[in-house]
């Protein structure tokens, strides 16, 4: 616990098991998590095998491939339903360190914020940590322009390294989110319409060959997605009015 507030380490899971052991090991040695929640989603190699293995994980297994924001949903319900006052997701690939779990939770509790990210942009090692120069430029053009769209001044839009409050998750409506990887763009989009602050956090960057990432067919799909979202919430602050099933 931090400042007597239940911490739930979440982790949405796809075939992560050359990775996991060591991901919940230092997950656990910051010393504050009361809770890890594994969702499996449909893996194809010993992912759960090696989840179930691991001492006091709640494990979750997905019959079907339900995608990565339909892995979100499930991981968010059951980290309520065990009574998490403050929820941090964590990717079992071992990209984002979770070294950083104390101080995201720290900002969390404080009450300064209800959404905390972990930005692999701020500090501008971003590139010599590995993350391709393609991403890099990528990440930059598109954060910016929904910068523009969202009248917001994140220095990125794209991490998965996440933490929130109770309160923020227990407001927010996933019925008309996506269950694929614009789901992280919508709920951030979402958060910011019902009024919350985000936080950020300067987040050391990891590749390497077991850490997952998306095709480029897939992120040029991602890319136009955020840009649909972006797009909508603008169009839903001159209307005043909600534009998306998302918002």
């Amino acid at each position: 616990m931090i400042k007597n507030k239940k911490v739930v380490v979440v982790m949405p899971a796809y075939n992560a098991e050359a990775t996991l052991r060591m991901t919940y090991d230092e997950v656990m040695d910051q010393g504050i998590v009361d809770h890890v929640i594994l969702v499996d989603d449909g893996s194809r190699d010993n992912t759960v095998s090696v989840a179930r293995s691991l001492s006091g994980v709640q494990v979750h297994v997905h019959e079907k491939n339900l995608g990565y924001g339909g892995n979100q949903k499930t991981c968010y319900r059951l980290a309520l339903e065990a009574g998490a006052d403050i929820v941090i997701m964590v990717h079992p690939d071992y990209q984002y360190t979770p070294l950083l779990i104390p101080a995201m939770a720290g900002l969390i509790s404080s009450g300064l914020f209800h959404f905390v990210m972990g930005s692999r942009i701020l500090g501008g090692h971003a590139v010599s940590g590995g993350m391709p120069y393609y991403k890099y430029v990528a990440n930059r053009i598109l954060t910016a322009v929904q910068n523009i769209l969202f009248g917001a001044k994140l220095s990125e839009y794209h991490t998965g390294y996440r933490a929130y409050s109770k309160e923020l998750m227990e407001k927010m409506d996933y019925s008309g989110m996506s269950n694929d990887f614009v789901f992280d763009n919508e709920f951030i989009a979402q958060a910011l319409w019902r009024g919350y602050k985000i936080g950020e956090i300067s987040c050391p960057t990891k590749y390497f060959a077991e850490a997952s990432s998306i095709s480029f067919k897939r992120s040029v799909k991602y890319g136009l997605g955020c840009l649909r979202v972006g797009i909508c919430f603008a169009m839903s602050r001159l209307a005043k009015t909600r534009i998306g099933r998302f918002l």
